[in-house]
């Protein structure tokens, strides 16, 4: 049988090292994939090319339609391009999903939550859009475009996932009250599409509102669908909820390519210590063996994740453990 081409991106800091501990697992499901590693971000810089997202890399993503990718680290301020968000636009991956869910074993706030965050991932203020600054530094713009389109296709995939996933309600954020236009535009769509599903319950909240309610009462949300910006801040909120980025997996979704990564920074000081817990990306594999049609392969994984934390079998420090990154991986193998 043909195998399934997938692209592979370590990342930087501790990319390699949790990256890896997914591949291993994969390998012991041998779930018929067929790797092609590339570089990009400051890996690539590293290894001499002269752009950080080289020809190599985006022809490789463009063939296999699928990428496994660990964090890779954008500097703040200055310095080169998000990565990231020049890859979700080039390959039109408009729909984020943040994958909420408790695990036992973790120190959090909370032990019964699923909530799934679909965000808009092209738009919006996130999109880095129309950044300027006067020559004397005292005035910076951005600028904030939502679209119909845009707002029509992320809404529609939140409630559609919704309906093939079993959930019961998705919830709008929105700050439709001051920026009346934007997030209005967002509001009045969601409102249109949300009619076209009587069997999903739909609510609206303004974006502030939704982060007080997630931290009081998040058991009251199911599927959150929101704007970029307001989708990232909503997403890393909800995985604090649960025990931080560390257990939180991410899915780029879009109508010819999917990428699947870890959520959490490069930890560049930790890199190559072999103490990174690799939760994140594993359950990111998880989700992209889900995407092709193998759920039963992607439900072993996260069983063998969850065991493992349940049991603090050589879990990682972060986990309050002592573990090695490649301990904890043999942990998970071995509940396989």
């Amino acid at each position: 049988m043909s195998k399934t081409p997938v692209t592979i991106i370590k990342g930087d800091g501790i990319g390699p090292d949790i990256v890896n501990a997914a591949l291993r697992i994969l390998d012991e499901l041998d779930p018929g994939l067929e790797y092609e590693e590339v570089l990009v971000g400051q890996a690539a810089l590293d290894a001499g090319e002269s752009d950080v997202m080289p020809d190599s890399a985006m022809a490789s993503i463009e063939r296999t339609g699928l990428v496994l990718k660990g964090p890779v680290t954008t500097p703040s301020g200055k310095g080169y391009r998000s990565v990231n968000v020049a890859m979700r636009k080039q390959f039109d991956l408009y729909a984020n999903v943040r994958p909420t869910l408790s695990m036992p074993g973790t120190k959090s706030r909370y032990h019964d939550l699923d909530i799934i965050t679909v965000r808009e991932n092209k738009g919006g203020m996130y999109s880095g859009e129309g950044q300027t600054v006067s020559e004397d530094g005292t005035r910076a713009e951005a600028l904030s475009v939502i679209t119909r389109e845009q707002s029509e296709r992320i809404i529609r995939f939140a409630f559609e996932l919704a309906r093939s996933r079993g959930r019961k309600k998705v919830t709008l954020a929105h700050k439709a009250n001051i920026m009346k236009s934007t997030s209005g535009l967002f509001l009045e769509v969601g409102r249109e599409i949300s009619a076209q599903y009587d069997d999903i319950e739909h609510d609206e909240v303004i974006v502030d509102a939704c982060a007080m309610k997630l931290v009081m009462y998040p058991e009251t949300f199911d599927v959150i669908v929101t704007t970029n910006l307001f989708g990232d801040i909503i997403s890393d909120l909800c995985a604090g909820l649960i025990g931080g980025l560390g257990l939180a997996p991410g899915a780029n979704i879009g109508e010819n390519c999917a990428m699947f990564e870890a959520v959490h920074g490069s930890a560049p000081d930790i890199a190559g210590k072999n103490i990174a817990n690799p939760i994140s990306v594993v359950l990111a594999a998880a989700l992209l063996l889900e995407h092709i049609g193998q759920p039963d392969n992607a439900n072993r994984i996260r069983t063998a994740v969850r065991a493992a934390v349940a049991d603090h079998d050589r879990t990682t420090p972060d986990l309050g453990g002592d573990g090695t990154t490649d301990g904890f991986t043999d942990a998970i193998i071995e509940r396989l």
